[in-house]
C-alpha cells in the first residue's frame, strides 16, 4: 500500500557590416552592368516603375506580391547577397523602396541634411509625430556635425530656427544647448559616418515598415510561423533545433516517453518518492524499506546504483537535491532528517528536535540551511551545522498534500486532501489563479506525487492508484497517455531536467521504471528489463 494521505507527509549567415547592415556593401555587377549597393541592406539601385502592388501569391490570395518580393530582396542584401538583390528588383521591376526613399536615405549618408528633412516632407507620411520625430532626428545629427567641425554660430542657428520650433524631446534640446558651453575640440573622422548609420537605424524604428522595410523581416516571419506550428502540437517534444522548414512541423505521441527502458529493484518495499538531480546526472529514491539510492546515469543512458544510504529507523519520505548536487536530504517518517555526501555516500549530519519529527523538508535556496515540516505543525530551520534558527507554528490552512513548481517560477501544479481526484495548475505571476484542471488519474486515500516536464515544462505527469502513469498536456489539459506497467500504485514521478525524453516514477510494486521514447524492439526491451538489476555499494550511516 502507499502512503496513507492522513498520517503520512504532505510531500509522498553570410558576415554582415558591423554597422547593422546601413553601410556600402561593395559593388556587384549584373548581366554586365556595374550595381552598387551603397546602403548596404537599407539602400538598392532604384528603379524607374514599381509592379504588382495589387498582384496577390499564394492559394488563400492574401500575400501581396510586391510585398513579398520587397521583403526577399530586403533579406538578400542582409545576408550579404548584393548581386542577387539587385538581379532580383530588376527582374521583377519592383524596386526595395520608392525613389524618395531611395533618395532621402542617400542625403542621410551623405550627411545632406537640409535636403533629407525636405525629401522626408515629400514623402507623404500621415502621422505628423513621425515626421516632426524623423526631423528632430536629422537636424540633431546635423546640429551635433557642426558643433564637431566647430561651427558654432551655424550649430547655434540650427538649434534656434529648426531643432526648437519643432516643439518636441524640449529635454534633449536643453542638452544640445549646454554642448554649445563646451564643444567637442575632436573632428569628424570615423566616429561621424559612424553616427549617421546610426541616425538610419533609428529612421527606421520611427518610419512606417512600409517606408524601410524592417531590418530581419523574414526571419521574423518564419520565426512566427514555426513558433505557432510548435505551440499547437499538443505532443511537442523536441528541441527548437530539430525544427525544419521544410515541412510544417507535426510532432506524433512517439515524441512521449511511453516505454518502459529500465526497471530498478534494489529497494525491497513499496518506492514513496523519487526525484532527478538539477543536473540529470544522477536520481535519487526513498522507500518504506527505510533506506535511499542514488542512482548513476551512465553514458548509454541506463542507470545503476551508485550508493545505498542506510541509518533510518522509519520509512524514508522524500530524498532531496542540494542546489549544487553535491549533497542529498532524506527524511525519515517522523523519525530525523539525514544529510548525505552525493560522492561519499557517507551520512555527515543529522538534525531532529526532541519530542517531535520531521514530515516533510527542503534545501535554503542558497544550500546553506534546511527547512523542515513538523509533526506538530511547526516548521524548523536549521543551518548546515545544525543550529536551530527559527521555529514556528504556522496557522492551519487546507491541507496540501504535494506541489511542483516550473523552473521558471511561473506555474505551479497543486494537490489538496479535498480536490476531488484532480490536480490544479496556478498561475503565479500576480495575483495567483486556477488555469487549469486536470483528471482522470485516481487519488482516494494515499498521497501521489505530480511534476512538470518535457520541453519548457510543458506536459503534467502523475502517478495514480490504479497503478499507470497519467500525462496532460499542461496548457489545453488534455490526457495525451496512460502508461500501464506497474503493479501496484505509482506514487511520485520526476521528469529529467536535462533529458526531454526521459522520466521514473516510483510504485508500491517496490519498483523504479525508468521511461522512454518507443524505440526499443520486443527483443532488446526484454533483454535490458531483464539485465536491468544492478548491485551497488550499502553505506551505513553511522554519524551524526
Amino acid at each position: 500500500m502507499g502512503v496513507v494521505e492522513d498520517t503520512e507527509p504532505p510531500f509522498k549567415r553570410a558576415k554582415r557590416d558591423e554597422t547593422n547592415g546601413f553601410s556600402s556593401s561593395g559593388n556587384s555587377s549584373v548581366r554586365g552592368s556595374s550595381v552598387t549597393n551603397s546602403l548596404g541592406d537599407l539602400m538598392a539601385r532604384p528603379l524607374t516603375s514599381s509592379q504588382g502592388d495589387d498582384e496577390t501569391i499564394g492559394s488563400k490570395g492574401v500575400i501581396k506580391k510586391s510585398e513579398f518580393v520587397r521583403i526577399i530582396t530586403r533579406t538578400l542584401y542582409s545576408l550579404g547577397y548584393g548581386k542577387a538583390g539587385a538581379m532580383l528588383e530588376e527582374e521583377s521591376g519592383i524596386p526595395l523602396h520608392r525613389s524618395f526613399v531611395e533618395t532621402f536615405l542617400q542625403q542621410v549618408k551623405d550627411g545632406k541634411w537640409d535636403e533629407s528633412v525636405v525629401t522626408l516632407h515629400r514623402i507623404g507620411l500621415v502621422d505628423e509625430n513621425a515626421v516632426k520625430s524623423a526631423s528632430f532626428l536629422l537636424l540633431e545629427q546635423k546640429f551635433l556635425e557642426l558643433l564637431k567641425f566647430e561651427k558654432i554660430a551655424d550649430a547655434l542657428g540650427t538649434l534656434r530656427n529648426e531643432i526648437e520650433p519643432l516643439h518636441i524631446n524640449t529635454k534633449r534640446v536643453h542638452e544640445l544647448a549646454c554642448s554649445l558651453i563646451s564643444p567637442s575640440t575632436s573632428g569628424p573622422g570615423k566616429e561621424n559616418v559612424s553616427s549617421r548609420s546610426k541616425v538610419l537605424e533609428e529612421l527606421q524604428n520611427l518610419l512606417p515598415a512600409s517606408v524601410i522595410i524592417p531590418e530581419k523581416r523574414l526571419e521574423s516571419l518564419v520565426e512566427n510561423s514555426l513558433h505557432i506550428q510548435r505551440d499547437a502540437c499538443v505532443f511537442h517534444n523536441t528541441l527548437d533545433s530539430d525544427l525544419s522548414l521544410y515541412s510544417d512541423h507535426q510532432c506524433g505521441k512517439h515524441q512521449i516517453p511511453s516505454q518502459t527502458v529500465q526497471i530498478l529493484e534494489s529497494h525491497t518495499d513499496e518506492v514513496w518518492f523519487l526525484q532527478f538531480s538539477h543536473n540529470g546526472k544522477y536520481l535519487a529514491s526513498s522507500s518504506k524499506d527505510q533506506t535511499a539510492i542514488i542512482w548513476e546515469i551512465n553514458a548509454d543512458g541506463h542507470m545503476s546504483l551508485k550508493h545505498k544510504l542506510v541509518g533510518h529507523q522509519k520509512p524514508v519520505t522524500a530524498v532531496l537535491w542540494s542546489p549544487d548536487d553535491s549533497q542529498v536530504l532524506t527524511c525519515g517518517a517522523e523519525e530525523v532528517i539525514r544529510r548525505w555526501d552525493v560522492d561519499s555516500g557517507d551520512c555527515v549530519h543529522t538534525y531532529e528536535k526532541g519530542g517531535i519529527g520531521p514530515i516533510s523538508c527542503g534545501w535554503y535556496a542558497d544550500g546553506k540551511g534546511i527547512i523542515a515540516g513538523m509533526t506538530d505543525r511547526s516548521i524548523c530551520m536549521w543551518d548546515l551545522d545544525g543550529r536551530e534558527m527559527e521555529c514556528w507554528k504556522g496557522q492551519r490552512t487546507q491541507k496540501v498534500s504535494d506541489i511542483a513548481m516550473t523552473d521558471d517560477g511561473k506555474w505551479l501544479v497543486s494537490v489538496c486532501k479535498d480536490s476531488n481526484q484532480e490536480i490544479r495548475l496556478w498561475s503565479i505571476e500576480g495575483d495567483p489563479k486556477i488555469v487549469a484542471r486536470y483528471k482522470g488519474h485516481k487519488r482516494s486515500r494515499f498521497l501521489i506525487r505530480s511534476c512538470f516536464g518535457g520541453y519548457k515544462q510543458g506536459f503534467i505527469a502523475s502517478g495514480s492508484e490504479d497503478s499507470q502513469v497519467y500525462i496532460w498536456h499542461r496548457s489545453t489539459g488534455k490526457l495525451i497517455l496512460e502508461l500501464p506497467g506497474h503493479a501496484g500504485a505509482v506514487n511520485c514521478v520526476s521528469w529529467s531536467p536535462t533529458n526531454l525524453h526521459m522520466f521514473a516514477s516510483a510504485s508500491d510494486d517496490g519498483t523504479i521504471r525508468i521511461w522512454g521514447l518507443d524505440r526499443i524492439n520486443s527483443q532488446n526491451k526484454k533483454k535490458q528489463v531483464q539485465g536491468s538489476s544492478s548491485n551497488g555499494v550499502l553505506r551505513q550511516c553511522n554519524g551524526n
